[in-house]
């Protein structure tokens, strides 16, 4: 099991102090958050990654605020999955004009 967590469902209004102090509850130790923001705006997208000091906290974090409330909002909270390399979707143009 990964120690880094996907979190879903954020308020735009959580910060990174009050997810860390979430996650940090119970003992559980944190070693890092990032809450994704939009390029063009800076905004927060809604969700953001914690990474767990070890496999047993992730799995402490996981069972103890999945489906709990933040901000307002109910969380959804579980193992983040690898990013997949993009594929281009649009043809290449040809420039050879």
């Amino acid at each position: 099991m990964s120690t880094k967590l996907y979190v879903g469902n954020l308020s735009f209004n959580s910060t990174e102090d009050a997810i860390t102090k979430a996650f940090e509850r119970d003992s559980r130790r944190v070693q890092s958050v990032a809450v994704v923001t939009d390029r063009e705006t800076g905004r927060p997208r809604g969700f953001a990654f914690v990474e767990m000091a070890s496999e047993a906290d992730a799995r402490s974090a996981i069972e103890a605020l999945d489906g709990t409330d933040l901000d307002g909002r109910t969380l959804r909270v579980n193992v983040a999955q690898e990013r997949l390399p993009r594929s281009d979707a649009r043809p290449a143009r040809d420039r050879s004009w």
